[in-house]
């Protein structure tokens, strides 16, 4: 099985940003987690992140010439407007799961809404980094 992974903005951040609301790990951390996690499954995760809302939608584009069999995305400040990375996303029929470290449902109202999870077959919300791990429990599970 082959997953990937993409980032959003400010999310190779952490551990510098908000450490509060996004915890104390770094971004080393969160792809050293998803390592371990495609090793003990004998799985591939490909990893991307990118400050840049172009370079999200050309990888989600590229996951479909690369033959991935599931998405998990954290979408960013994007999921509350990116109509494009919905877009992108819609046209991937792969299972895809989006992630936010933080419960986006107690923080500021305009993060109460995603343009993107109404594309995606599930949201995990506020559970820190663990979050990208249940996802990827979740895609397995679907595949299954």
């Amino acid at each position: 099985m082959k997953l990937l992974v993409i980032n959003g903005p400010n999310i190779n951040f952490l551990g510098i940003r908000e450490k509060s609301i996004y915890g104390k790990e770094d971004y080393s951390y969160l792809l050293s987690m998803l390592s371990e996690k495609a090793e003990k499954e004998g799985i591939t995760i490909d990893t991307f992140q990118s400050n840049h809302e172009g370079e999200i939608i050309d990888r989600i584009q590229h996951a479909f010439y690369d033959e991935i069999q599931g998405i998990i995305i954290n979408p960013g400040a994007y999921t509350h407007y990116s109509i494009a990375i919905r877009d992108a996303l819609a046209s991937i029929e792969v299972p895809k799961i989006e992630v936010h470290i933080s419960n986006v449902h107690k923080r500021e109202e305009f993060r109460h809404i995603s343009v993107t999870a109404p594309v995606c077959t599930g949201q995990i919300v506020g559970l820190g980094l663990n979050g990208y791990i249940l996802a990827v429990d979740a895609i397995m599970n679907l595949s299954k």
